[in-house]
């Protein structure tokens, strides 16, 4: 019998958190300036809906929670709860400005579920996605290598082949990658007594703390790239918009429609 387990996906929208960013801000109200500027908010909540929300709801496990933490502050609330209204995993959490990892874990801490041996943690940026078996894969590694998650209270599980991704009017701009401990494609499993998060560790440093699980599923992450990316994502070489063969493959991977993006887009598109 597979262990009880819950699985928990952490985004971050827009919060303005003290450290937690590479651009440096000299005052909390500064960075709130910089993270809620309509331009900027525009683009986040694009890519949110054509990207992020399609991947998971097109999950072949739908027992996950999806934390979307925010400000108390953030603008445009009431857009945010319309987009997750039929995304019944998603629960929002709203915060004063606070360190970072702090917060986050905090917010973990609230919706982690009582009683159960494992708790799966991953974290999502507002650009990212998910391959539509990442919840079930989770769970399937925990449960056929159940003697190593047993033996620590903390291990990593890393889906290491996935593709980057822009979105444009025209469509689906993607390149397959394999990357190690990216984001997207990472999760922490905690047994049921460890208090620590997925927010406890650098993403990049995880080998160095807990046993770490390499996994080399295909098309299991996407890595948005955009005009407002964070952190610095070096790729050579361009990436393609994807023909439609290729655009209904990524569909199948991760529920990501090309139509759907160009829609959002260029919504003269619709009416064309």
């Amino acid at each position: 019998m597979p262990p009880p387990t819950e699985v928990i996906g952490l985004c971050r929208f827009s919060y303005p958190a003290l450290g937690g960013f590479q651009r440096r801000h000299d005052t909390p109200e500064d960075r709130a300036r910089y993270l809620y500027a309509p331009a900027r908010l525009e683009e986040r909540f694009r890519l949110f809906e054509t990207v992020t929300l399609p991947s998971l709801r097109a999950q072949t496990d739908p027992d996950f929670t999806f934390l979307v933490v925010i400000g108390t502050e953030f603008p445009q609330r009431d857009r945010l709860e319309a987009l997750l209204a039929d995304l019944p995993q998603a629960v929002i959490r709203a915060f004063p400005p606070g360190r970072h990892r702090d917060v986050m874990a905090r917010a973990i801490t609230e919706v982690r579920r009582p009683g159960l041996r494992f708790s799966l943690q991953f974290r999502l940026d507002d650009d990212d996605g998910v391959g539509c078996r990442f919840v079930e894969r989770l769970r399937r590694t925990v449960h056929e290598a159940q003697p190593i998650f047993e033996r620590n209270r903390r291990v990593a599980i890393d889906f290491n082949r996935g593709h980057v991704m822009r979105a444009s009017a025209a469509g689906i701009h993607a390149l397959p990658v394999t990357r190690a401990y990216w984001t997207p494609g990472l999760a922490v499993a905690l047994q049921q007594d460890c208090r620590q998060t997925v927010m406890n560790f650098g993403h990049q440093e995880l080998w160095k703390h807990m046993p770490a699980l390499t996994m080399t599923d295909p098309d299991m992450f996407i890595r948005g790239i955009n005009h407002h990316n964070d952190s610095e994502l070096r790729i050579r070489d361009p990436l393609p918009l994807l023909d439609t063969q290729m655009a209904s493959a990524f569909h199948a991977a991760y529920g990501v429609s090309a139509a759907h993006v160009r829609a959002v887009y260029d919504p003269a598109a619709q009416h064309a």
